[in-house]
């Protein structure tokens, strides 16, 4: 029965829920891996396969909502709490320009007190001192929380963070986009509906973003089905989403850490079966992030076309224990070891010309090797 699954996912037909959950089910990670790659060289018959250049931002660590699997939080009231000083945020942005970056993953808590002129503020800011990098920020529970917050309607929210040079928005805060799950793990914090419908008009109004799942923690099999089946149905109605970015739940430090670790095996296994299932997703992400370098490499055989961002800076996983780290030329290398050439591309899936992407390999070269020599520029506040 497997085997007929794979020919027709491998076939180009669209999978049922049912058929979904019967690949979740199958050890055979063989099989699943061969139909995953099968599907990503039709969708991407190239030469090459892709990487990205950014620097995730967390602007403050402030957040009213309570999540049971996320280390990084501090609430309002902690001493622990920071908020990145302005000339501080843009000396980030500007290293991540001297080393060939193109955009900032922007994010951060749910902080209770500022209103939306101060992100519009921080948008303009940033784009008046590089206009040409993109902005790809905000996650859909922390726009949930803007709306709510300033009692505007949602729309009026995404126009004006676009308007002020919001480029793009990440996945991130999706967990799993059931509610069972949701309610369970977090509070405070937007549920499924919200999150989609975030997405939704994000893409009426033209933008685009990625699509997430952190799985391997509550959840059933069936569950990252459902969540598959909501993304894959807003994707239908929008075409908005450029990717799909699967990661497994770091435990360690959280509220969670009684949970084990989703081993390397669940993860290959979980993102084949996503590529099989995200039909009209073209672009699946690799998370060496979590998994680190060799896993990392293998999921470009199971299904990813991308090997993910440099990730200049990280600290939501780092908090939870997992630091994984690699070079520009690591992550090349790691490419062309698969019989690839390594491209850089934007958020947007279009490669840059060869000579930006010669310009950030030997800046890269001459970055500090251990990624602790490099100053620390988050503050207190």
């Amino acid at each position: 029965m497997t085997e007929m699954i794979l020919a027709k996912a491998v076939g180009g037909e669209r999978l049922t829920p049912q058929e979904g959950l019967e690949l979740l089910q199958s050890s055979d990670l063989t099989l699943l891996g061969q139909a995953a790659d099968a599907v990503a060289r039709r969708l991407h018959p190239e030469d090459y396969r892709t990487y990205n250049i950014d620097r995730n931002i967390n602007y403050t660590n402030i957040c009213t909502a309570v999540c049971d699997f996320c280390a990084f939080f501090r609430k309002p009231n902690s001493q622990e709490g920071y908020v990145l000083a302005r000339d501080v945020l843009l000396a980030k942005v500007e290293e991540t320009k001297r080393l060939g970056g193109n955009q900032i993953l922007l994010q951060g808590g749910l902080h209770p007190q500022f209103k939306l002129d101060w992100y519009e503020e921080l948008l303009r800011d940033i784009k008046a001192r590089f206009p040409g990098l993109n902005v790809h920020g905000f996650s859909p529970p922390e726009i949930h929380h803007f709306s709510k917050l300033n009692r505007l309607p949602l729309r009026t929210v995404l126009q004006r963070l676009r308007d002020a040079g919001l480029g793009s928005i990440p996945g991130g805060g999706a967990e799993i986009l059931v509610d069972r799950v949701r309610r369970e793990i977090t509070r405070g914090k937007c549920l499924s509906d919200d999150w989609l419908n975030v997405m939704r008009v994000w893409h009426e109004l033209g933008g685009v973003s990625s699509a997430t799942m952190m799985f391997g923690h509550i959840e059933t099999l069936a569950e990252r089905i459902e969540h598959w089946d909501r993304l894959r149905r807003l994707q239908d109605e929008t075409g908005g989403f450029t990717a799909f970015i699967g990661w497994t739940f770091q435990p360690d430090h959280t509220d969670l850490a009684h949970l084990p670790k989703a081993s390397p095996f669940e993860y290959l296994k979980t993102q084949a079966v996503a590529r099989l299932y995200l039909d009209n997703v073209r672009n699946v992400q690799s998370s060496w992030v979590t998994q680190g370098l060799k896993i990392g490499q293998l999921a470009l055989l199971f299904g990813a076309n991308d090997m993910g961002s440099l990730m200049i800076e990280e600290n939501v996983v780092a908090e939870a224990g997992t630091v994984h780290y690699l070079t520009l030329d690591e992550i090349r290398n790691a490419i062309s070891e698969l019989g690839y050439r390594p491209r850089q591309r934007d958020v947007f899936y279009k490669l840059v010309d060869e000579q930006t992407e010669r310009f950030a390999i030997e800046a890269n070269r001459s970055r500090p090797s251990d990624p602790g020599s490099v100053p620390d520029l988050e503050i207190a506040g």
